[in-house]
């Protein structure tokens, strides 16, 4: 694995985090098979006291948030909210739009350009069921604060406009840096665009396909009032994750309020 370690550079406002990478393998001609994602290490919440868990439709972040640049790592509330990357993917998706189904939940999914390009359909099963578009850029560039205005511009519209084309009329209130790899200039060009630079403040790293158990055991310790969890739905074999939510969101329901963004 390895590491990109944390710049400041003053003239270009760029802030680089530390983060894992996984190598990329060519992607394999079956159904949802693509490269890993890597993500970014991130600051935790501590637990806080059990809440009568109630579904909260909605919430409205602070316009800046305390995160690399700016970004938003919390909810602003009390309420948790669940996220999901690198999708749609047509193995995960629906298989984690089903189990939310099924505890009457809802969450926010960062979509990536290039799949929701091969697979729009998921789009519109995503906002059929009630959840939150995200835009996760055209094809995961986790080096983006290193590029130009013009480049971030374009990696994000073309995302935007492939979930347009997909799905007529929705609404992307969110961009997600892939690697949570943020630079003053990205979190400007989301905002013109008219999204909210979204981070997180539990990762499991359930990219990594760690144990089934690893992840529950990450998310329950780390989560609390106000949490962002990030989870994937996307991006090769999330079986580990899959089998990770039929425990976690049973177990987050009684204790948070559960919302999409």
């Amino acid at each position: 694995m390895r590491h990109r370690w944390r710049l400041v550079v003053a003239a270009l406002g760029l802030t680089l985090l530390p983060a894992g990478c996984g190598s990329a393998p060519a992607r394999a001609g079956g159904p949802g098979a693509a490269r890993p994602r890597s993500h970014s290490p991130s600051p935790t919440a501590s637990p806080s006291p059990s809440v009568q868990a109630r579904l909260v439709r909605s919430t409205a972040l602070p316009g800046g948030g305390d995160g690399p640049s700016g970004s938003l790592r919390t909810t602003g509330t009390a309420a948790v909210a669940l996220t999901f990357d690198d999708g749609p993917s047509p193995v995960w998706t629906p298989k984690v739009l089903a189990l939310l189904k099924r505890h009457h939940l809802h969450a926010t999914f960062c979509l990536i350009g290039e799949q929701v390009k091969e697979y729009p359909k998921l789009v519109a099963r995503i906002i059929a069921g009630g959840h939150t578009l995200c835009n996760h850029s055209w094809d995961h560039d986790e080096f983006m604060s290193q590029r130009s205005t013009k480049y971030i511009r374009s990696e994000l519209t073309r995302t935007d406009r492939a979930i347009r084309k997909a799905a007529p009329g929705a609404t992307v209130r969110y961009y997600r840096q892939p690697g949570g790899n943020w630079s003053k200039r990205i979190v400007r060009v989301s905002h013109q665009l008219g999204m909210a630079p979204l981070g997180w403040s539990v990762d499991p790293s359930d990219w990594k396909r760690p144990p089934t158990s690893s992840i529950i055991a990450n998310v329950k310790s780390n989560t609390g009032h106000g949490s962002i969890v990030l989870m994937h739905d996307g991006g090769g074999d999330r079986s580990h994750t899959y089998a990770a939510l039929r425990t976690l969101l049973p177990y987050l329901s009684r204790r948070y309020d559960l919302i999409r963004l």
